[in-house]
C-alpha cells in the first residue's frame, strides 16, 4: 500500500473519533481493536459513498478500478464497492483494490466472517439513494435491518461470541441507536431529502415535513420525537440482557455501545426533544454514567 492511498484509508478511519460511542477502545485485545477497525473502516466508507461524503478529487472511484469523475454516482459506486467486497472473500484473483478492504481481508478470514453483513451494509445505502421516506415503523425497521443490525452481528463474530439469542439482542440494540442517530440527525437528513420518521407517526402527532424545515421545533414535532425515543429505549431495554450474557472486556465494550445510546437520549431529552437546531451531544461524563449504570 503506498504512502498515498494509506493516509487516504487513514483519514476515514480517523471519523472513529466523532461517533457516539468508542469504536475499538483501548482496553481491548490488540487483535479485537485491529478487527474492529477494520469493519469500522468497511461501514464508514460505505456510508461516506452513499451520503456523498468521500473525499474530493475522485480517489475513491479511482481505487475501486472507476473513472474519477464517476465518484459523483453513487449507484456506480455502490456497485463497484460491493464488487471489491466480493473480492475479499473470493479464493481466486488479485484481491481487493481499495486499501480499507485489503485492510478487511485478513479480519473476514480470521474471523470467518460471512458476507451477508457486509452485503447488508451496501444494500442499506443503495435504498437511500432510492427510498427518501417511510411509511410505517416496519419500513423503517426494516431499513435498520440492513444499515445497523449487520455491525453488531459482526462485532459477535470478531469476538467469537455469537448466538442466536444474542444476535436477537444485538439487533434491537443496534435498531435502537439507528433510531437515536435518526433523531439527532432529522435536521441533516432533511437537508439531504430524507426523513427517516415514520409517515404513520407523523400524521397522527400531526407533523409535515415544512414543520421539520424550522429552525425549532414545536410541540407537535417535540412529541413526535419523544415518542420515537421512547420506542428506541424500549428497544435498549430489551437488548441490555447482552451485556450480561458476555464476560470481561467485551462486557465493557457492550456496555458502552448500550450505554452511548442511553446517554444519546438523555441528551435528546435534556434539549426537550427539540432536535431541529443541531443534534443533541452527550458530555463525556454522561456517557460514563450510563456506561456504569448499564454494568451495574
Amino acid at each position: 500500500m503506498t504512502a498515498m492511498t494509506d493516509a487516504h484509508a487513514r483519514a476515514v478511519l480517523d471519523k472513529s473519533a466523532h461517533e457516539n460511542f468508542p469504536v475499538a477502545p483501548f482496553f481491548l485485545p490488540r487483535r479485537w481493536r485491529d478487527d474492529l477497525m477494520a469493519v469500522y473502516g468497511y461501514a464508514r466508507l460505505v456510508d461516506d459513498i452513499g451520503d456523498g461524503d468521500l473525499a474530493p478529487g475522485g480517489r475513491d472511484a479511482e481505487l475501486l478500478g472507476l473513472d474519477r469523475e464517476q465518484v459523483h454516482d453513487r449507484l456506480a459506486m455502490l456497485d463497484a464497492f460491493e464488487a471489491d467486497l466480493r473480492r475479499v472473500f473470493a479464493t481466486t484473483g488479485t484481491g481487493p483494490r481499495h486499501p480499507l478492504l485489503l485492510r478487511l481481508r485478513p479480519t473476514v478470514r480470521r474471523c470467518g466472517l460471512t458476507p451477508e453483513p457486509f452485503l447488508g451494509l451496501v444494500e442499506a445505502n443503495r435504498q437511500d439513494q432510492k427510498v427518501r421516506r417511510y411509511a410505517t415503523y416496519a419500513d423503517l425497521a426494516a431499513y435498520c435491518e440492513l444499515s445497523a443490525n449487520p455491525v453488531g452481528r459482526l462485532v459477535l463474530g470478531i469476538t467469537g461470541t455469537a448466538s442466536p439469542e444474542r444476535t436477537r439482542r444485538s439487533d434491537a440494540v443496534c435498531t435502537a441507536l439507528q433510531i437515536v442517530e435518526h433523531l439527532q440527525d432529522v435536521a441533516e437528513d432533511l437537508r439531504r431529502d430524507r426523513i427517516y420518521l415514520p409517515a404513520e407517526d407523523m400524521e397522527r402527532f400531526r407533523v409535515g415535513e415544512a414543520d421539520l424545515a424550522r429552525p425549532i421545533g414545536g410541540a407537535s414535532v417535540r412529541a413526535l420525537v419523544a415518542y420515537e425515543a421512547e420506542r428506541a429505549h424500549d428497544l435498549l431495554n430489551e437488548g441490555t440482557p447482552l451485556v450480561g450474557s458476555v464476560h470481561g472486556r467485551l462486557k465493557l465494550l457492550l456496555a458502552g455501545f448500550v450505554g452511548g445510546g442511553r446517554a444519546a437520549l438523555r441528551a435528546v431529552a435534556a434539549a426537550g426533544h427539540d432536535v431541529l437546531p443541531g443534534p443533541p451531544k452527550p458530555t463525556r461524563l454522561g456517557l460514563l454514567r450510563e456506561v456504569g449504570a448499564t454494568l451495574r
